[in-house]
């Protein structure tokens, strides 16, 4: 069981609080700013995606992710609901993300409306295993997504094989996230290559500063 801790006297101490990831005070309510901050993120990737994809007529690779067509639901909703009733940590959105992203790098899928909910339902399913002290079984996921158990689990193991296992993150990348996000409705997302958008650079080396560095969504 891996484990992120957030430390109060970090440097990144601010920035967790001001996303949301802390725990709630008594008495207070409402949704965690990263739910609206992810939301928003691959709301516009998505976007991008899809209209970059019609203008140069490509088509797009199927995989089991992907729906007939895409869900009513927006994905604002989608992400409000999980955290509603999966009562996983706000931290597993963050490390959902940190997976999606891999997965992008591990194949030539692109976000779309009709990848996008499964995509995210298995990587906060699978983020709430491996970093939360209690979670539900894919039974109970696959309701709040709104899927079958067998398709959930068909998912998971594709995704997971897509990752090679590799599920674990580190503080380092961890921090460098929350700051992207946080970056990213304020000063706008940077694409280099608007076809692969919502990849932020990851190191996978334990190298590097450990500080809110600027990164560049690929």
């Amino acid at each position: 069981m891996g484990s992120l801790a957030l430390d109060s006297e970090s440097e990144n101490s601010d920035i967790y609080s001001d996303l949301g990831l802390k725990e709630l005070g008594k008495g207070v309510s409402g949704s965690p700013r990263i739910l609206s901050l992810l939301s928003s993120l691959l709301e516009r990737c998505v976007q991008k995606n899809e209209k970059l994809l019609e203008t140069m007529q490509i088509q797009d690779v199927a995989t089991v992710f992907h729906g007939l067509r895409a869900p009513t639901i927006s994905i604002q909703q989608y992400v409000d609901r999980i955290f509603k009733y999966s009562g996983c940590s706000p931290s597993c959105f963050v490390v959902a993300q940190i997976y999606v992203d891999r997965f992008l790098q591990q194949t030539d899928v692109h976000l779309t409306s009709l990848n996008i909910h499964r995509l995210l339902i298995t990587s906060v399913m699978l983020a709430a295993k491996v970093f939360d002290d209690a979670f539900f079984n894919n039974a109970y996921y696959a309701r709040v997504g709104g899927v079958t158990t067998a398709e959930l689990n068909r998912l998971e193991m594709t995704f997971l094989f897509s990752l090679d296992f590799r599920l674990q993150v580190n503080v380092r990348t961890f921090q460098r996230y929350c700051c992207q996000l946080d970056k990213a409705t304020t000063e706008g997302l940077q694409i280099e290559r608007p076809i692969q958008a919502c990849r932020i650079k990851e190191s996978w080396s334990s190298k590097g500063d450990s500080t809110c560095a600027p990164t560049t969504a690929r």
